[in-house]
C-alpha cells in the first residue's frame, strides 16, 4: 500500500523561519506562491526583469526579485519554470548561490532524474508534484480543499528533508487531499509514459481516429465531432467522478453492452504492445535525450506536429461548435 500523508499527520513548523524562493510565476508558480503566502510563510519571487510576469507577481502584492537576487536571498528554493529551462536558470543563477543546508524544490522529476541537473550533495532536493494544473491548486485551497500530489525526496542532506518537503505540500493545501510517497524515477516515467501513451498522445489519436473513421462512413464531420470527441468529456467526468463502473451504471444498456464487447476489440494487445514500446523509450532515457535534442535546435519539429493538429479537419469543425456552443471566443 502506498504511503498517504494528510492534513492532520502534517506540520508548517519545518518552513518556520526559512525564507522560500519560488522562481517562476506561471500556472504553478503563481499558485504555489500565493497559497503559501495565504499559509504563513515567509516567500518571494524570482524572475526575470518586466515581463508579463513580473507585472503580474506585483500586482498580486510580491516585490518580485531578479532570479539570483532571490535565490540568495531564500534558503529554499522552487523550480517553477518550464522543465527544459530548469537547467540553463539553476547553471547560470540558482547554482552559484546555493548554500548548505539550503533546499531546492521541484514539481517534476524530469531534470533530476535524467542527470540535466545535478545539485551538489549539501543542499536538500525534494519535489512535490500536485496532479492538477496551477490555477485548479489555487482555486482548490481557497476553496477550503486541496488536490493531491505526490511527494518525494531526492538528497536528504540536512537529515530533515521528508519534513520540509511535506510542509511545503501543506502549505500548498495538497495535504487537504492527501499526498502520496514516491520517487523522482517513479514520478517522471510514470507521469511521461501517462502522456504520452493515454493523457495527450493516445486519448488525442483514439479520438481524431473516430472522427476521422465516422467522416470515411460518410457522415457529416458536425456529427462525427459530438459523436467521437465533444461526448468523450461527458464519459470522463463520469469516470472521474465515479469510477469506470459508476460510468457504465449511467449509460445505457446499449451503450454498456456495446462498449464492452466492442472495446476491447479497437483497443486490443497490439495497443497495449505498442504502449510498452512507447514506456521503453521513456525508461531507457532516448526520449530525454530526443526531447531535449529537438527543445535545444529550435522546437521545428514540435512546431509542425502542432500546426498539423491544428489544420486536422476535427479541430477546424470542432472550433465552429465550440463557437457556437459558447465555449471558444471569436
Amino acid at each position: 500500500m502506498a504511503q498517504i500523508w494528510k492534513d492532520e499527520d502534517v506540520s508548517l513548523e519545518p518552513l518556520k523561519g526559512r525564507k522560500v524562493a519560488v522562481i517562476g510565476y506561471g500556472s504553478q508558480g503563481r499558485a504555489w506562491a500565493l497559497n503559501m503566502r495565504d499559509s504563513g510563510v515567509d516567500v518571494i519571487v524570482g524572475l526575470r526583469p518586466n515581463g508579463k510576469s513580473w507585472d503580474q507577481a506585483k500586482a498580486d502584492g510580491f516585490e518580485p526579485l531578479p532570479i539570483p537576487e532571490a535565490a540568495k536571498k531564500a534558503d529554499v528554493i522552487v523550480m517553477l519554470i518550464p522543465d527544459m529551462a530548469q537547467p540553463e536558470v539553476y547553471e547560470k543563477y540558482i547554482e552559484p548561490n546555493l548554500e548548505e543546508g539550503n533546499a531546492l524544490v521541484f514539481a517534476h522529476g524530469f531534470n533530476i532524474h535524467y542527470g540535466l541537473i545535478k545539485p551538489p550533495k549539501n543542499v536538500d532536493v525534494v519535489m512535490v508534484a500536485p496532479k492538477s494544473p496551477g490555477p485548479k491548486v489555487r482555486e482548490a485551497y481557497l476553496q477550503g480543499r486541496g488536490v493531491p500530489a505526490l511527494v518525494a525526496v531526492h538528497q536528504d542532506a540536512t537529515g530533515k528533508a521528508w519534513d520540509l518537503v511535506l510542509a511545503i505540500a501543506k502549505a500548498i493545501g495538497c495535504t487537504r487531499a492527501g499526498v502520496i510517497k514516491t520517487t523522482f524515477k517513479e514520478e517522471t516515467e510514470t507521469d511521461l509514459i501517462g502522456e504520452q501513451t493515454v493523457l495527450v498522445g493516445g486519448l488525442m489519436e483514439l479520438l481524431l481516429k473516430g472522427f476521422e473513421n465516422l467522416v470515411e462512413l460518410g457522415y457529416q464531420p458536425e456529427i462525427a465531432y459530438f459523436e467521437a470527441i465533444n461526448e468523450a468529456k461527458l464519459i470522463m467526468d463520469l469516470i472521474w467522478q465515479y469510477g469506470f463502473y459508476g460510468m457504465l451504471k449511467r449509460v445505457s444498456d446499449t451503450a454498456k453492452y456495446g462498449g464492452l464487447t466492442v472495446g476491447p476489440r479497437v483497443i486490443d494487445e497490439h495497443v497495449k504492445e505498442n504502449m510498452k514500446k512507447a514506456s521503453e523509450r521513456v525508461l531507457n532515457g532516448e526520449f530525454a535525450k530526443e526531447w531535449v535534442e529537438e527543445y535545444k535546435s529550435g522546437s521545428k519539429k514540435l512546431t509542425e506536429l502542432m500546426e498539423k493538429v491544428k489544420e486536422h479537419p476535427a479541430e477546424k469543425v470542432g472550433r465552429e461548435l465550440r463557437k457556437m456552443m459558447g465555449l471558444e471566443e471569436e
